[in-house]
């Protein structure tokens, strides 16, 4: 027989039922994750032991599922929790367990603010059997051809076609059956983003916190786990915990850290807080890739805000090294989103954000008012592809930055913006001048040295107070309106 003509065997799952309780609505979405991924697990293990069933193996992501038959009027200030118009929408969820609290808050909304029950059952989606056994340690998919047997004649594996942005570009259709999307991402996506997180910041999903600052240089990580075991030391902190690469967890401040064998690509740390409000540091290194790439993933985690505290070259003659840049607007020539984001779409500045950063400026440099333009400077940031822009011939891009009002020019902030915008996740930049190449001061080794032992600290603690400012933020303030289109998903 071919693939196709096999007998499919299923585990025995409950029948859909409608909840009118979130918190029992998730219990069940957590229960039916459970016996579909115990089934999965258990047939692969007997597949590589004893050899391939003569049936397919298959299970099904849980799905929750709304329909409405009203235009419901709704608080016209809130951005999310309610569907704009009648009919039935549905979301696919994977890892139930992580996001329990978040899905508990959406399906609460939706129950109060359309009056209407949840259905919760299993969804057309098949669970690929790589995400099912990769909360399992004991077992490891081998690579294709290294099993006595085809795995995707008895699996299924992961499939490009829900595994996509279709949602959050805006490009999604409603099914066959006429359904749209309830969330803005399909369990398949979020279960690539979890995979893929793991690899790149070689820590596990369930330590990323609600709080997230970008970086581009290694030294901002020496202050943040100084910072981080000072809060670690005062009990009334209200931080638990500190997560090192290699998900190495530290609740003593006086604990050591052992160094690791090997970075990886995006090395990354929490600072933890019990209901995950704490504050989490990426050093995304250099370049729109990198920058890209960490935020696609992060963005499943549906963080509250990011933040970009990084390096930049000053463009203006009146900028001093060390001073910095509130981004209020950004010239997107990083290319790595043209695809997803058109150059032509405007990434506003959040005042939410950018009201915390400036006031996070004014408390650690004890200046306010007109004092404060001394240190720091709004404006428009530039972000490229090319590090290397220095050496290319200066009429034109000088001529075109200065048209464009830059005041200064990184390899990552307006990326890290740009997918906050399409991810509809709250985002800004604060960043420290560096360098001046067009004024004749560039990164040179000792200039560098001096800079970064009086300036890191500062700028690290900045990002800080500003995210701490951010977590005392009603959600309904922070989650603005102008990061939603004309047809929004419900879910956050």
């Amino acid at each position: 027989m071919t693939p196709a003509q096999i007998a499919v065997q299923t585990p025995d799952i409950p029948a859909a039922e409608f909840f009118t309780d979130a918190t029992a609505a998730v219990d069940r979405l957590e229960d039916l994750y459970r016996i579909a991924t115990n089934y999965l697990c258990h047939h692969f293990s007997e597949a590589l032991g004893k050899g391939p069933s003569d049936h397919r193996i298959r299970a099904f992501y849980p799905e929750i599922r709304l329909t409405t038959t009203s235009f419901a009027k709704v608080d016209s200030r809130l951005s999310f929790g309610h569907i704009a118009e009648p009919g039935a929408h549905t979301a696919t969820i994977t890892r139930p367990d992580l996001f329990r609290n978040y899905l508990i808050q959406q399906i609460d909304l939706l129950l109060t603010n359309h009056g209407v029950p949840v259905q919760i059952g299993a969804s057309r989606t098949p669970i690929p059997v790589h995400f099912a056994v990769a909360n399992d340690s004991s077992i490891t998919v081998p690579q294709d051809g290294a099993a006595d047997f085809t795995l995707r004649d008895i699996f299924d594996v992961p499939d490009l076609s829900t595994t996509n942005d279709d949602i959050v570009n805006g490009t999604a259709t409603e099914d066959d059956t006429g359904t749209g999307p309830l969330a803005p991402f399909t369990a398949q996506r979020v279960d690539y983003s979890l995979a893929r997180l793991s690899h790149y910041t070689a820590t596990d999903a369930e330590h990323f916190q609600n709080h997230v600052l970008f970086t581009n240089y290694q030294f901002y990580v020496t202050e943040f786990e100084a910072y981080a075991r000072k809060m670690l030391a005062d009990p009334t902190s209200g931080y638990i915990s500190f997560v090192s690469t290699g998900n190495v967890e530290i609740s003593d401040a006086n604990a050591e850290i052992p160094p690791v064998d090997k970075q990886p690509q995006m090395p990354t740390y929490h600072l933890k807080r019990a209901d995950g409000s704490g504050i989490t540091l990426v050093n995304i290194g250099v370049g729109p890739s990198n920058a890209k790439t960490a935020t696609d993933h992060i963005a499943v985690l549906r963080p509250h805000a990011w933040v970009m505290v990084g390096h930049c070259a000053g463009l203006r003659n009146s900028q001093s090294l060390g001073d910095f840049v509130l981004a209020h607007a950004y010239l997107r020539e990083d290319h790595v989103l043209d695809d997803d984001l058109p150059v032509w779409v405007p990434i506003p500045a959040l005042a939410e954000v950018q009201i915390a950063l400036e006031n996070a400026v004014a408390d650690v440099t004890d200046l306010t008012g007109y004092d404060l333009k001394r240190v720091m400077r709004t404006g428009t940031v530039a972000t490229i592809d090319n590090r290397n822009w220095e050496l290319r011939e200066h009429t034109g891009p000088v001529q075109r930055l200065s048209q464009s009002r830059a005041i200064a020019l990184d390899m990552e902030s307006a990326t890290i913006a740009a997918n906050g915008y399409r991810f509809r996740v709250p985002y800004g930049t604060l960043l420290c001048v560096s360098d001046k190449p067009l004024h004749g001061e560039l990164k040179l080794p000792g200039m560098a040295s001096d800079f970064y032992k009086t300036q890191v600290a500062r700028h690290l603690m900045i990002g800080i107070r500003a995210m701490e400012a951010l977590r005392e933020m009603p959600l309904e303030r922070l989650h603005s309106r102008k990061l939603r289109s004309f047809d929004e998903t419900a879910f956050l």
